[in-house]
């Protein structure tokens, strides 16, 4: 995605947050809300890759309020970030596209620490684009009324991902 595309769909989620009665914030902090904070958008953080299936199979996740949730783990994906390569699972929580939870070296410090989330949409010939720039805060991290998936264990980097949502402020 380009810069400018990516800064727009930005400001659009400001918006929603701001405006929406979907909105994960108290109605309270709407008034005084200046927008979500981020990382610089980054190229390097992009990455085009093949999804490896796997035998599907249903993993049960932790949520950030003591419940479960079974997603199906369908396939892993590995890339390189600054120069370590990681591997990540995917699941299908049954709504099109693949769920991508995971937590790295930031989180807890610099993002929420429960982790953040990503989209993926899987293309015709097995690939996925997987843009860390669009890696999102779960509704949780905003108010704790929502309950969120906790990313697998799996799912854990020793890497920092510097791009996307930083921790609400």
């Amino acid at each position: 995605m380009d810069t400018d595309t990516l800064m727009a769909q930005r400001r659009a989620k400001d918006e929603f947050f701001r405006n929406d009665p979907r909105s994960p914030l108290p109605e309270a902090a709407r008034a005084t809300f200046t927008g979500l904070r981020y990382f610089p958008p980054d190229p390097a953080y992009v990455f085009r890759v093949p999804v490896e299936p796997v035998d599907v199979e249903p993993v049960t996740i932790g949520t950030t309020d003591g419940q479960e949730r079974v997603y199906h783990k369908v396939g892993e994906i590995a890339l390189p970030v600054d120069g370590t390569e990681v591997r990540l699972a995917v699941y299908s929580t049954g709504h099109p596209g693949l769920f991508l939870p995971f937590r790295d070296a930031t989180s807890g410090k610099e993002t929420y620490g429960a982790g953040r989330y990503l989209d993926l949409e899987p293309d015709d010939d097995g690939t996925v684009v997987v843009d860390f720039n669009l890696a999102y805060n779960p509704f949780c991290a905003y108010d704790e009324a929502y309950s969120c998936a906790l990313p697998p264990y799996d799912n854990w980097l020793d890497v920092p991902i510097r791009a996307g949502e930083l921790t609400p402020s």
